[in-house]
């Protein structure tokens, strides 16, 4: 027999909480449809793409009378892409959604991702499978994987292995890039005459998908407390030894929510945000000058260590670095027969030559790591891997550097030391907040209302979150009005955009508010670890940007 923790064993029996309007008998809960809506952008462009599904009504609930909520459905779910806290409790609400709705429904779960689908890999989710899963961090129950979905034969392959199966909806759970695919899977059965549902939900710990009705993406609360409570702990080590300085990359590539947050929570010596480094067009030596300004004032009081916090993508707001990887990721689309020919000690003086003058003079400024880690095979998009150039050592060395010479100019006097960490998988994985455990099954249950409803292209949505879980407001979004059309691969192509950091909004003027005293003082605060069982406000709150932004 499996054996479990005590913590564990609790988490199975914990019931999460649910929105009042949707408690209750499923039959007495119906939609309703609001104005037509737009895209974010290129809308013209995206209309006719999405002649199906492109302007449909946001979707709320209201108490009446729906008998089609009581109809016998088989319905499918794929986990897709990285891991995020909550995504078993997502497919937890979809189950007891649907066999509240009949007890003779099915839930079938595809394996390994979205290629489940293609090949017909799945498994019946069961009571008893459910049932060792419920509020558990990870996605293992059945498995994910970044296998894409945008092809007609893709889609054709789908849809024969729904009608073998009988399912008439199939849930999505992903990011931006997934719900994208989600959307566009909706448009091509519609298109096709084809009764099959698609609904989407917003999964990813880095933040960036949200607008006014989808306020947080799941598993950003979990992933956020569970760094802040690391950050913490090496807040408290570097305040006890009192001689290192401590880079920490975090996850996050298009947007700073997870370094905003975390520094809302730990109050370190200084966080980049790396939408306010592109809006201000600051270099990458005016982004070290600033760590250096830290470091010199700190040093004036004695203080020779401190906390610094990385966002992952900090390379690509960078103006110089950032025309630099699209150059990059055009050059190596473009000619990726003739890039895989060249040695790899020869690739850096291959790339440097078929670059412009100012992005070859860039690249070759950088250490030969860097230029390594540049060179690195494209992620699933034919771009630059960012996570793995490793800009906190590069901060690191130039910091150095720089207090090098201003020691030997006589204006700066201290000791600097610097040590480098990356928190990504750490948040990934861990078992859901309270927050994301209840927030997840709303998800997954208000998934259910929607198919039962007879939506498809929809993204299911939990609002006024920052409130009680019994306040919340469920409802359900048309994932078209995300859309902006970008380039990928060399074209353009649909996509969500994704959500930065607002420099207007509160969760950054907090930080802008305090971070100069918490530059030169040491101010930390030590979250400690996610705390399930106790009083509501430290068990059930939220995080900072979620609390800020609600006011």
């Amino acid at each position: 027999m499996e054996k479990i923790s005590a913590l564990q064993k609790a988490r199975f029996a914990y019931q999460p909480k649910l929105p009042e309007v949707v408690k209750g008998n499923v039959a007495d809960i119906v939609v309703k449809l609001g104005n037509p809506t737009e895209s974010v952008s290129d809308q013209e462009a995206l209309k006719a793409l999405l002649k199906g599904t492109y302007g449909m009504p946001v979707a709320s609930f209201e108490k009446g009378t729906n008998a089609k909520a009581n109809d016998k459905i088989n319905v499918g779910v794929i986990l897709s892409g990285g891991q995020a806290p909550g995504g078993h409790n997502v497919i937890a609400g979809l189950f007891d959604g649907v066999k509240n709705g009949n007890k003779e429904s099915k839930l079938y779960g595809f394996l390994g991702g979205p290629s489940g689908i293609i090949e017909g890999e799945y498994v019946e989710i069961t009571s008893e499978l459910i049932d060792s899963y419920r509020n558990t961090g990870g996605f293992d129950i059945i498995g994910s994987g970044r296998t894409k979905l945008e092809t007609n034969e893709q889609f054709d392959k789908s849809l024969e292995v729904c009608k073998k199966l009988g399912i008439s909806a199939v849930v999505i759970i992903g990011g931006d890039d997934s719900n994208t695919n989600a959307a566009l899977m909706a448009e091509y059965y519609k298109s096709k005459g084809e009764a099959i549902q698609v609904i989407g939900c917003p999964k990813t710990i880095d933040g960036d998908l949200k607008n006014e009705h989808i306020e947080t993406s799941f598993g950003f609360d979990t992933a956020t407390k569970v760094y802040s409570e690391l950050i913490g702990n090496i807040e408290r080590d570097a305040n006890s030894a009192k001689k290192y300085y401590h880079f920490i990359k975090l996850m996050g590539r298009s947007a700073s929510h997870i370094c905003l947050e975390c520094a809302l929570q730990t109050q370190p010596n200084w966080a980049i945000i790396s939408e306010e480094v592109e809006k201000e067009q600051k270099t990458l030596t005016q982004v070290v000058d600033e760590i250096v300004n830290v470091v010199v004032k700190r040093a004036e009081k004695g203080d020779n260590f401190g906390v610094i916090l990385v966002p992952e993508g900090l390379i690509e707001f960078i103006p110089e670095m950032k025309v630099l990887i699209a150059e990059l990721n055009d050059l190596l689309a473009k000619k990726a027969d003739e890039f895989a020919k060249v040695a790899a000690a020869d690739q850096a003086d291959w790339i440097a030559k078929n670059l412009t003058a100012a992005s070859a003079s860039a690249f070759t400024s950088l250490p030969a790591a860097i230029k390594a880690q540049l060179c690195m095979d494209r992620d699933p998009h034919g771009n630059v891997q960012v996570s793995r150039i490793e800009t906190e050592k590069l901060l690191i060395e130039m910091v150095g550097a720089k207090l090098e010479t201003l020691k030997a100019e006589g204006k700066y006097k201290g000791k600097f030391a610097g040590l480098n960490h990356f928190f990504g998988y750490e948040g990934r994985c861990a078992a859901p907040s309270n927050f994301d455990a209840d927030y997840c099954y709303s998800l997954g249950y208000v998934a259910f209302l929607l198919i039962a409803s007879g939506l498809t292209g929809y993204m299911s949505s939990v609002k006024n979150l920052a409130k009680p879980a019994t306040e919340w407001v469920p409802g359900g979004i048309p994932t078209s009005m995300m859309f902006n059309m970008e380039q990928r691969h060399g074209e353009k192509k649909p996509v969500i955009r994704k959500a930065l950091v607002e420099l207007e909004g509160a969760p950054y003027k907090e930080y802008v508010k305090y971070r100069n005293e918490w530059a030169e003082n040491t101010s930390y605060l030590f979250p400690g670890a996610i705390q399930y069982y106790g009083p509501a406000e430290v068990c059930d709150a939220p995080t900072k940007t979620l609390t800020l932004e609600s006011k």
